[in-house]
């Protein structure tokens, strides 16, 4: 049974398939008990709203008996090895969801001593299961994927890097990065997404002029990135342009262009009160959407869907 690691890792006709699923879920009136008799581990080291959440209920609604472990339940906070761990959890669970904030490597570990799937619920570069959300969003926004725009305005972080991956793997959908100047995506990071397939369909910006018009979709994330601080103490100044206001909306969309944010939101630093809360918003959807994703996800690694 296959591990959610990294969307690369994964065909582009499969990031499909698993946004077409979470669509489809999101719509019906009963969710399939189509994990009847499994066990779902979900392990969150970090702090958690919805991510931690959603594969709860995820899990359960799907039929599982799922256990959330917290950043000090498990016995590696006394020395024991992640390896001689995961040798145990396999024996108990058939999945395993973890969010550690670190490097993706100790999750693949995880995987291999475990000889269990893992699902990657966000590492320090990657937030795939954040992103599978997004696009259903969008796609159920607007019917497809293929024609649209997405804008995202705000840092290079984990989420905007997993993004890029969804939409070079995605046919016609098209992302410009508009970011402050040093806190974009490295340059070897978007010559990998273009070797993807992303090539013209993905560009990087770091000032609003420069930004095209026209998106479908205005996207920002939180400035501050799982929460920590910057080292630079006057980051401030230059991200307060790229804060999503609603005249940035107009600027860069048309009258039917939506907002996404990942959340969580820090109201008034990155977007103001007037867009998360407006009519374009679909912040909130786009949240739920994290559950539909995650059934999705699971169904797929335990080889039922």
């Amino acid at each position: 049974m296959p591990s959610l690691l990294s969307l690369p890792e994964i065909s582009g006709a499969e990031l499909s398939r698993l946004v077409d699923r979470a669509v489809h879920l999101a719509g019906a009136k009963s969710f399939p008990p189509s994990l009847a008799g499994r066990a779902v581990g979900i392990y969150f080291r970090k702090s958690s709203t919805r991510t931690r959440t959603s594969f709860w209920r995820a899990a359960t609604a799907l039929g599982a008996d799922a256990i959330t472990f917290g950043p000090d339940d498990l016995q590696l906070i006394t020395g024991e090895s992640p390896a001689d761990t995961a040798r145990v959890l396999g024996g108990y669970l058939d999945l395993l969801v973890v969010r550690t904030n670190g490097d993706i490597a100790e999750l693949r570990a995880l995987s291999e001593a475990g000889r269990l799937p893992v699902v990657n619920a966000l590492t320090e570069h990657e937030h795939p299961t954040q992103v599978i959300a997004d696009l259903t969003t969008v796609q159920e926004e607007f019917g497809e994927l293929a024609g649209r725009h997405v804008l995202y305005v705000g840092e290079g972080n984990s989420t905007a890097r997993s993004l890029a991956h969804a939409v070079a793997m995605t046919p016609g959908l098209r992302l410009t990065l508009l970011t402050p100047p040093g806190y974009g995506l490295p340059e070897d990071v978007l010559a990998a997404v273009e070797d993807l397939g992303g090539a013209g369909r993905i560009d990087q910006r770091h000032t609003l002029d420069e930004a095209p018009t026209g998106a479908d979709v205005v996207y920002t994330s939180r400035w501050q990135t799982m929460g920590v601080q910057k080292p630079d103490p006057d980051w401030r100044s230059l991200f307060d342009p790229f804060q999503v206001t609603e005249a940035l909306v107009e600027r860069f969309g048309h009258p039917g262009t939506i907002f996404l944010h990942d959340l969580p939101a820090i109201r008034g630093q990155e977007v103001t009160d007037e867009v998360l809360d407006g009519p374009r918003s679909r912040a909130w959807r786009q949240a739920y959407h994290k559950m539909t994703s995650a059934m999705a996800v699971l169904e797929w690694c335990a080889g039922v869907a």
